[in-house]
C-alpha cells in the first residue's frame, strides 16, 4: 500500500527507503532473524552524520527521537536478550514512538500490537477461534485465529504491548509463562497445540506512571522485564526542536503547505517547559498545572493552530488562536489548572513581553482567552 494512500504510515513503511539502504550497507553482526543489525538499529534511530548509498541514491539517515541516546542502547541491548523491554513514563514521552521504531528496524514490522485497556481480554493477545470452522472441523489449526503474541512467536518478531498497566492483572499475567520459557500451550489442539518461539520474539511495553496503582503489574512479571524509564524533555531548546520536526512532519503527511514558526514555537515550547519543571527562566517558582504538560501535547496544540491557520486563515499562526487551543488542552482533566495558567501569563510572561516585546507581547496581550 502507498504511503500517500494512509492517514499515518507505518513507521516501515514510512522510513522504507531509510531501512532498506541501512539493510543494505549493513556488515556488522546481528541476532538471529533481526533484520538489522544492533548498530544499524541504533543509526535508524538517533541518525548518523554519514549519508548511505543505495540503488544509485543517497539517503540521510534523520535523528528520528530526540531524547537519552544511551537508554536507546540499553533497548536494543535488552531486546537482543531474552528478557522483555517494559518502557515507563509520564503520558507523551514518546514511549510509544520509541517501540514503533525498534519494533520497525529489528522485525520489519510496528503493527503487530496489543492496545492494553480495561476491556483486553486473554484471547486478544495469544489467540481465539474462528468458530465457523471450528463447528465445521473441530479444533485444527485453520480454525485458530492468532492474535499479537501468537504472531510474533509464530514468525520470530517483536510484539508490542501499549499501556500494560490499563489491562487487568490477570489477563497482565498471562504473559509470564510465555515471557519465561517462550512457549505457548494451545490445550484445545492436543499434541500439536505446543507453539516454541522463533529466534527474535520479544515484547515491548509501555506504561504510564499515571497510571501506577491502575493495575499493578505483579512481581513475578515485572522479573521478566528489563524496565527503562523514558523521562521528559528537560531543555526548552530540545524540546523548540521537536515541536518543530514534528509539526512539520505531520504538515507534510497531511498536505499542509506550512512550517513551524520558529518565534511562535518559542512560545509554546518555553510555556510547556516552564509550567512542567516548575521553574520560569529568571528561576522564580511557578505552580505547576495537574494537567499533562508533555512535549506531545505541545506539538499538538501548535498543529492544530496551523490547521486554523490553513483552513480558515491566511496561512499565518495567529498567537491569539494558539492561546484558544492551549486552553482546551489544559483545561480538558481540571479547569482549576486555567487559573495557574493566568498567574503564570500575569507574571513570567508579563516581563517577558516587557523585556522581549514582539511576539511575546502579543502572547501576553492574548491572556484574555485564559477564560
Amino acid at each position: 500500500m502507498a504511503q500517500e494512500q494512509l492517514i499515518k504510515p507505518p513507521v516501515e513503511i514510512r522510513y522504507r527507503q531509510e531501512l532498506a539502504a541501512l539493510k543494505a550497507n549493513d556488515t556488522a553482526r546481528k541476532p538471529e532473524n533481526w533484520q538489522l543489525s544492533p548498530q544499524a538499529v541504533r543509526t535508524f534511530i538517533l541518525g548518523s552524520k554519514k549519508p548511505l548509498t543505495y540503488e544509485g541514491k543517497t539517503y540521510d539517515i534523520q535523528k528520528k527521537y530526540f531524547g537519552n541516546d544511551a537508554l536507546v542502547e540499553r533497548c536494543i541491548v535488552t531486546l537482543a536478550g531474552n528478557r522483555g523491554l517494559m518502557l515507563v513514563g509520564e503520558p507523551g514521552t514518546a514511549k510509544t514512538m520509541l517501540s514503533e521504531l525498534l519494533s520497525a528496524a529489528i522485525s520489519g514490522i510496528s503493527t503487530n500490537t496489543v492496545q492494553g485497556t480495561a476491556g483486553t481480554t486473554e484471547d486478544m493477545i495469544k489467540y481465539s477461534w474462528n468458530y465457523a470452522l471450528l463447528l465445521a472441523r473441530g479444533p485444527v489449526r485453520e480454525a485458530l485465529v492468532p492474535s499479537p503474541l501468537y504472531v510474533g512467536m509464530e514468525k520470530g518478531v517483536l510484539t508490542r504491548f501499549e499501556e500494560i498497566t490499563r489491562t487487568p492483572a490477570e489477563i497482565q499475567d498471562s504473559l509470564i509463562s510465555v515471557l519465561s520459557d517462550k512457549v505457548l500451550n494451545v490445550p484445545e489442539l492436543g499434541d500439536d497445540g505446543i507453539l516454541f518461539a522463533k529466534p527474535g520474539f520479544n515484547v515491548i511495553g509501555t506504561a504510564n506512571t499515571r497510571d501506577k496503582g491502575v493495575n499493578e503489574m505483579s512481581s513475578a512479571l515485572k522479573r521478566r522485564f528489563n524496565f527503562e524509564t523514558v523521562m521528559p524533555v528537560r531543555e526548552a531548546a530540545l524540546e523548540k526542536q521537536i515541536i518543530i520536526h514534528e509539526v512539520n512532519q505531520l504538515a507534510r503527511e497531511s498536505n499542509i503547505a506550512m512550517e513551524a514558526e520558529e518565534d511562535v514555537v518559542e512560545l509554546l515550547a518555553s510555556t510547556y517547559h516552564e509550567l512542567r519543571e516548575g521553574v520560569a527562566d529568571t528561576g522564580s517558582r511557578i505552580d505547576t498545572p495537574s494537567c499533562v504538560m508533555s512535549t506531545a501535547e505541545a506539538v499538538s496544540v501548535y498543529y492544530q493552530t496551523m490547521i486554523g491557520g490553513y483552513y480558515y486563515g491566511d496561512g499565518q499562526v495567529r498567537v491569539d488562536a494558539l492561546v484558544q487551543n492551549l486552553v482546551g488542552a489544559i483545561s480538558k482533566e481540571n479547569r482549576d489548572d486555567l487559573q495557574k495558567v493566568r498567574d503564570y501569563f500575569n507574571t513570567v510572561i508579563r516581563e517577558k513581553s516587557g523585556r522581549e516585546g514582539g511576539k511575546w507581547r502579543e502572547y501576553y496581550e492574548a491572556r484574555k482567552w485564559l477564560k
